[in-house]
């Protein structure tokens, strides 16, 4: 008697959009972005590009549930998140996923290593002390120890941009999302950022997801989801692309 093999578990995605649409009410309604769909997986490095009002930031505020899509549906480990509170949204943005933006928004008044624990206070899962610990370890390994104690206009453009990565790792997400994280910055501190980034997909096994203007950059991520009108004009793999 053969007895047939147990059927092979299927990964769940970590990010799924389906037929996402966002468009903006108004006397002529404008259409942000429109039908898109595809998936990413952990660990992985995508680029988000097309030209400008092609629906890329848009597009970024939508995977982070920042914005609720027109139609269609954005789910984060197969968990559907349409009709979810805004608090129960809220809270799967705080535990699961992590921002770093072109300006740093840090605050002024705290420390580098204040700002960095800020999402841990509002998670409310470590102690201070804990707390303190996490946010040390993290900018030390981006090469900030030595400006854990100063405040943001002490710090150069590129270490602002670290310590904004430090603290979307804060709760540990499973997924940065980056909006022209490097816009800002000059090629130095562009190439300190982007290997941060990269770095953190490969130790963390954090998946990154960057808007980004810069092709060059966006050449060396692993994918790259070009955006024409809003809607996906093609998503390739960096070898595809390499070779086609």
């Amino acid at each position: 008697m053969t007895h047939s093999a147990p059927p092979t578990a299927v990964s769940r995605p970590l990010l799924e959009v389906r037929k996402l649409t966002r468009v903006l009410p108004a006397i002529v309604p404008v259409t942000l972005v429109k039908d898109v769909n595809f998936s990413i997986g952990s660990s992985e490095f995508v680029a988000i590009t097309g030209p400008s009002g092609s629906g890329k930031s848009s597009l970024l505020y939508l995977l982070g549930l920042l914005d609720r899509p027109t139609e269609g549906e954005v789910l984060i480990n197969g968990q559907g998140t349409h009709s979810l509170s805004k608090r129960d949204l809220a809270h799967l943005r705080l535990e699961k996923l992590g921002f770093v933006f072109q300006f740093h928004f840090l605050l002024p008044e705290f420390s580098a290593l204040e700002n960095v624990t800020i999402p841990m206070q509002k998670l409310g899962q470590l102690s201070y002390r804990q707390q303190r610990e996490r946010g040390s370890a993290l900018l030390e390994g981006l090469g900030l120890s030595e400006f854990l104690h100063r405040r943001p206009a002490q710090l150069s453009g590129g270490q602002r941009q670290r310590v904004a990565v430090a603290r979307a790792l804060a709760n540990a997400p499973q997924l940065i999302l980056a909006d022209e994280p490097t816009g800002s910055l000059d090629s130095v501190a562009t190439e300190q950022v982007f290997e941060t980034l990269a770095s953190i997909v490969a130790k963390e096994e954090t998946t990154v997801v960057a808007v980004t203007h810069d092709i060059d950059l966006a050449e060396r991520m692993q994918r790259r989801i070009h955006l024409v009108d809003g809607m996906v004009d093609y998503d390739r793999a960096r070898d595809d692309l390499v070779n086609s």
